[in-house]
């Protein structure tokens, strides 16, 4: 009797660690879960807490004015990331060479023109500017003036290479804040909503295909690239598609909990 009493004490301790190392699994692969629904890829923009009801007001909430101006400020930091980087530019600017190298016109001069060319196809989209489509294009460029001084320039490819992908996780973030802020797009991003809502795919696919028919479009004029274009071009589409699921979740489970 004694003997059996023992296995039948030492079996319970077995059955109870059991069944906490299956509430551990469970417990975990909640936790799992829970991560992949937050970062799962958002199908279009969402519409946040802080969003403006139009973007062509001149009034701005302050909290959408704060997203809209942090947003952007975060893209150009990433942008300067990626140059400093030291392996490839943006596959816009591989277009902005190719332009200048078949027209003389400066790499400035000729993103300037892509700029006003990608703003003539709004119309047909119906894409409506605001206030973030000129702050776009002067805080990005002033992120990039002031961050590229202060950022490492690797002299290796693996460090080179690590910051490239960390420059477009910037990238996106940044993205997934002014976007949703909407006080109006960029032209390039404008471009990508526009063909997103009258398409409805998948906004990250749309980023995607429009990065790579630029980069090739560059590529043909002459343009040069390298092996960060090619890490921008195919990973600033799911990398913004995530970043504002992210954002969106994050703004609906505020909502929620102040009902």
């Amino acid at each position: 009797m004694v003997y059996h009493s023992t296995n039948a004490n030492r079996r319970i301790p077995d059955t109870v660690a059991l069944q906490l190392l299956a509430a551990e699994e469970v417990r975990s692969s909640l936790s799992l879960k829970t991560i992949f629904d937050l970062v799962r890829p958002a199908h279009k923009v969402p519409r946040t807490i802080w969003s403006s009801d139009t973007p062509l007001t001149l009034k701005p909430k302050p909290i959408t004015l704060f997203f809209l101006v942090t947003g952007l400020w975060i893209f150009g930091t990433g942008e300067a990331i990626i140059i400093a980087s030291g392996i490839g530019v943006s596959p816009w600017t591989v277009l902005a060479q190719g332009i200048g190298k078949q027209t003389g016109f400066s790499v400035g001069e000729a993103t300037f023109i892509v700029s006003i060319l990608v703003l003539f196809m709004w119309v047909p989209l119906r894409e409506t500017p605001g206030i973030g489509t000129i702050l776009n294009a002067i805080l990005i460029a002033m992120a990039i003036d002031v961050m590229v001084p202060f950022l490492p320039e690797p002299t290796e490819t693996g460090p080179a290479f690590i910051q490239t992908i960390i420059g477009v996780l910037v990238v996106g973030i940044g993205s997934g804040f002014y976007l949703t802020a909407n006080l109006g797009p960029g032209p390039r991003d404008g471009w990508m909503t526009g063909i997103q809502r009258r398409t409805d795919w998948p906004i990250g696919r749309v980023r995607i295909s429009i990065e790579i028919l630029v980069l090739s479009l560059g590529i043909v004029l002459g343009g040069t690239f390298g092996i960060g274009t090619i890490i921008f071009a195919i990973g600033i589409g799911p990398v913004v598609a995530m970043s504002l699921g992210v954002v969106g979740r994050v703004s609906l489970a505020g909502r929620q909990s102040h009902l």
